[in-house]
């Protein structure tokens, strides 16, 4: 005789439940109603220029809601502003979206902030602290790395 003990059919059913489980569990979370900021790729290349530098980064928004980018301050400078690059045509702009379950990025040849009114030059190795201000999120404190004058990262930007 063999020593086969019989299948139980209750996995289906069990596994409905589960997964119906989660389904309702992610209809009511935040994430479906408001943005979900972070901040990756962020870098300034060591700046010729004893009053200017670029900075770039990538915002990331893992949220079901858009969000503004609407300023952002340092204490390394006496203004930084959001610059943004159509075509070859560059613009200073007064915010810029961040998608919901998207990205803002800030690259070379692109959209870039501009730090002026240096207080001092920042070289290679330091980092510059920064505050991203949002429409709707609130406030995130970023170390942005110095880097080279010639520095391309690996994510392209």
């Amino acid at each position: 005789m063999s020593s086969v003990k019989p299948v139980r059919r209750l996995a289906a059913p069990t596994a409905a439940v589960a997964a119906a489980a989660l389904l309702l569990t992610g209809c009511g979370s935040d994430s479906d109603t408001a943005a979900a900021l972070s901040v990756r790729s962020a870098y300034i290349p060591q700046p010729v220029s004893d009053t200017m530098a670029a900075g770039f980064l990538t915002i990331v928004n893992q949220g079901g809601a858009k969000d503004e980018l609407t300023s952002v301050t340092s204490t390394a400078a006496g203004s930084v502003t959001l610059h943004e690059t159509v075509g070859s045509s560059m613009e200073e702009v007064d915010s810029l979206d961040v998608p919901a379950h998207g990205q803002l990025v800030f690259k070379s040849g692109g959209n870039h902030l501009m730090f002026e009114k240096l207080k001092r030059k920042p070289v290679r190795g330091e980092t510059v602290t920064v505050e991203l201000h949002f429409a709707s999120s609130g406030p995130l404190k970023v170390e942005i790395p110095v880097e080279s004058a010639v520095y391309n990262p690996k994510t392209g930007h």
